[in-house]
């Protein structure tokens, strides 16, 4: 029906994807911050990472359902792919909303932030009116954010865990 361990595997590829492209895009805006306007370094970074990020999700999906797993494992990989994609490509715009943020800048003033808000909008504003009525579109992008956040952070954590125990070496054994 399912196996586990190769979703679990796939879980654990996006969660170091959701890290690399934070840290990516993370590093280039910084990066970018030596040659140019913090928005404009912001406007060169997150097209190139949020394609890139699509990109490597897209891969990971078209490789799974070309592998030799059960049609159950593939639409689960599928239907995962649908509901993560969304948290994974919010990495690199969280990484230039957390520089914009630390810089006492907004990042509004991004092109390509407007840009990705209006894409995301797109997606979330049909869902937030079959849901109901009001502001329910201003509280599903806040959750949207705070829930995609949440959700790299706790998968990076879960991923890089296991090395930082190793760092830490063994747990000291008590007799009792």
């Amino acid at each position: 029906m399912f196996n586990l361990g190769y979703l679990k595997r796939r879980l654990g590829q996006y969660a170091a994807l959701w890290v690399a492209g934070f840290l990516l895009s993370g590093a280039a805006i910084l990066l970018g911050l030596m040659f140019a306007d913090m928005m404009v370094a912001i406007d060169w970074v997150l097209p190139v990472l949020l394609g890139g990020t699509a990109l490597a999700l897209g891969v990971g999906v078209v490789l799974s359902l070309l592998s030799g797993e059960t049609v159950g494992t593939k639409l689960a990989v599928l239907l995962l792919a649908l509901l993560l994609a969304l948290p994974l490509l919010w990495a690199p715009v969280s990484a230039a909303v957390a520089i914009a943020f630390f810089a006492d800048r907004s990042i509004e003033y991004s092109e390509s932030y407007a840009a990705f808000q209006i894409g995301v909008s797109r997606v979330l504003f049909p869902i937030g009116q079959a849901l109901g009525q009001g502001d329910l579109f201003g509280w599903v992008w806040t959750a949207f954010q705070w829930v995609s956040t949440v959700v790299g952070f706790f998968s990076a954590v879960a991923k890089i865990w296991p090395a930082i125990r190793r760092m830490l070496g063994p747990e000291p054994v008590t007799e009792g």
